[in-house]
């Protein structure tokens, strides 16, 4: 008889779940070209699942030659790196390239290990046109997430070229899972109306927020770590740096505001692969004349954005897309209200004009205004903060966790889908 501990679920005893994240590890830290809260959703999860009595091996491209081949992140879960292409960072799309190298050792990898999967859950497209072949191979259901879509992409800005390769792909993904996970009831809309899926095998899933981490603290104590100028009204920006973040449209917010003003933007993230679009945003913010308001604060460490959100007096989200929004997520946990773009799960996760402002288009002179109206009014930022803590209670991970086990659970109590949807040579064609 096997006993299970007390955070154990009797449906996950046993069970073994691969997790695909090709083209970015779990463990890399957010606020990289291609890092951001897809890694913290597939790491918070894998930890979940694995606390929960699965055992969860995340598969992920080897980036670095001093990566081990498997490195622990919690109990019962592992992150598995596999050598497909160089051990270094390389472009997204050069990925796309290594993608059967990486099929092929995963399973080489696994078939040495003697392991077995029930359920395969992919995270963006390429990890879904390996998912797809590697479920069949082993027998297993395969769960997809795409995170992103390529036709939402492209739609949302004009300046978007993601390629009709990808977008096949991810329509023969979404024929062919058992499941698609989305994080909201407007991806799920989307799924359906640009790719045909049959909504009845999309499950909405919001994502999660670490509500002990991201949690409210003393503004000035957050300040002083910091080293922030005192009585400088905060602007906070956290996410990539890349066009469709919309970080022109919070410089050109910031030229708006009253010259007499006297604040910061801060600007979280990036790596070294975005310098010239920090160069081009530096000149845009010198051409407009508030340079001396924007600082580029670089990536920084997952457990100390916190301080970052707390230290800000509002955080603003301007982004073009959006699937779900979880930087505006770990703001709200931090009690600081937000002024977001209303696209994609902003518009379920931000309360407009209760925990934030949700702006509809996307330019300067809307979001400037909802900023110089929540930094002139000290008690409407407080009543905002108050709420939107009390609005994120619903994101814990354990509740993200709960829905996804109760997704495998009917999954393997049901009948397959047809998992050779997938046409061979789109499998199997380098990108």
């Amino acid at each position: 008889m096997t006993l299970l501990k007390h955070d154990q679920k009797p449906e996950a005893a046993g069970r073994r779940i691969a997790v695909l994240s090709v083209h970015t590890s779990p463990l890399a830290a957010p606020g990289g070209r291609e890092t951001g809260g897809m890694n913290v959703y597939v790491r918070e999860l894998s930890r979940e699942l694995g606390a929960r009595g699965y055992t969860v091996d995340v598969y992920t491209r080897r980036a670095s030659a001093q990566a081990p081949e498997t490195q622990p992140i919690g109990p019962n879960a592992r992150v598995i790196n596999i050598a497909a292409g160089p051990a270094e960072m390389i472009e997204k799309d050069a990925i796309a390239a290594h993608l059967p190298e990486f099929e092929d050792r995963v399973s080489a990898f696994a078939a040495r290990e003697g392991l077995a999967y029930d359920i395969v859950h992919s995270h963006y497209w390429m990890s879904g046109a390996v998912g797809a072949p590697l479920a069949d191979r082993w027998g297993a259901r395969h769960v997809a997430m795409f995170h992103t879509l390529g036709e939402v992409k492209n739609r949302a800005r004009i300046t978007e070229h993601e390629t009709a390769l990808r977008i096949d792909a991810e329509r023969a993904i979404a024929a062919s899972a058992d499941a698609i996970v989305v994080a909201s009831e407007h991806e799920r809309q989307l799924l359906a109306s640009l790719y045909g899926v049959d909504s009845g095998r999309v499950s909405v899933v919001p994502c999660g927020v670490d509500l002990d981490l991201f949690t409210p603290m003393d503004k000035e104590v957050a300040r002083r770590r910091l080293r922030l100028r005192d009585g400088e009204r905060i602007i906070l920006f956290v996410g990539r740096i890349e066009p469709l973040k919309g970080i022109d449209v919070l410089i050109g917010a910031a030229a708006q505001l009253h010259d007499d003003e006297n604040f910061r933007v801060l600007i979280v993230g990036g790596d070294s692969r975005t310098a010239a679009e920090v160069a081009q945003l530096r000149s845009l913010a010198a051409r407009l004349g508030v340079d001396h308001h924007i600082a580029f604060v670089g990536a920084v460490a997952h457990e100390d954005l916190p301080l970052y959100y707390n230290a800000a007096d509002v955080c603003v989200v301007p982004s073009y897309y959006e699937s779900f929004g979880m930087v505006a997520v770990e703001s709200m946990a931090c009690g600081t209200p937000v002024v977001a773009s209303r696209v994609g799960g902003l518009a379920s996760t931000v309360r407009d004009g209760e925990t934030g402002y949700l702006i509809s288009w996307r330019c300067p002179e809307p979001f400037a205004e909802r900023l110089e109206l929540l930094l002139g009014n000290d008690e409407l930022r407080a009543s905002f903060g108050r709420a939107a803590r009390e609005a994120v209670e619903r994101f814990r991970w354990a509740n993200v966790a709960d829905a996804v086990s109760s997704l495998y659970a009917r999954l393997l109590e049901g009948p397959a889908a047809c998992v050779n949807a997938i046409p061979a040579d789109l499998r199997r064609t380098p990108l």
